[in-house]
């Protein structure tokens, strides 16, 4: 057992924060905390950026996505891309990579089979659309498609089938994302959701 000097010991609990603030602060016990207190943001209807956003919250009867669609909110602060008749599009606040999307149908329902045969063509029309906008806007170097259904397969919204869209670059994922589980996105929601709306296709 490596037992530290006092004067070690003051040194460091000079170094340590005052309770309460960010960084390291040691307690009795000697197991150190790191405070993070700008996490509480996502509380307070900020997004992942720290930039401030329509908190929405489940309507009673309705699906996350559903109550998004209905809100009734300027698209601007829901980041509502495109409504087509059944499905619309929407900036994920929680990216992966800048100009992650996702289409969505309107109407609810867990999974594709569920989808009405007309619905489910408007969905991949819909998903086309964003890819085009997508690559227009961003042109990376690849793209990830996918749809996750049901907790067992990765679905944050079980309750409300959606497909992602997410715009790949070589090396976006890098040292920070491996060993720090941290991604690095280089523009605002804001700005994303701009840019993607000034190139948007035309129908």
């Amino acid at each position: 057992m490596i037992e530290r000097s006092e004067t070690e010991a003051t040194q460091s609990e000079e170094r340590a924060p005052a309770s309460g603030g960010m960084g390291w602060e040691r307690n009795e016990g000697g197991m150190p905390r790191l405070f993070s207190g700008w996490r509480l943001a996502h509380a307070h209807g900020l997004a992942a950026d720290g930039q401030p956003h329509a908190y929405v919250r489940p309507a009673e009867g309705l699906t996350l996505f559903e109550t998004i669609e209905q809100s009734e909110l300027p698209d601007e602060q829901t980041y509502v891309l495109y409504r087509g008749p059944n499905v619309y599009v929407v900036l994920n606040v929680y990216p992966y990579t800048s100009g992650h999307v996702m289409a969505i149908p309107n109407r609810g329902v867990k999974s594709i089979q569920e989808l009405d045969h007309s619905v489910y063509l408007e969905l991949w029309e819909t998903v086309l659309l964003a890819a085009q906008a997508i690559e227009n806007a961003f042109t990376p170097h690849g793209l990830n498609i996918g749809v996750n259904e049901g907790l067992a397969g990765g679905g944050s919204q079980p309750d409300h089938l959606h497909v992602h869209l997410v715009p790949r670059w070589r090396a976006d994922t890098n040292f920070m994302t491996t060993t720090a589980e941290i991604r690095i996105l280089p523009e605002t929601l804001s700005q994303s959701w701009q840019r993607l709306r000034d190139h948007w296709p035309s129908q």
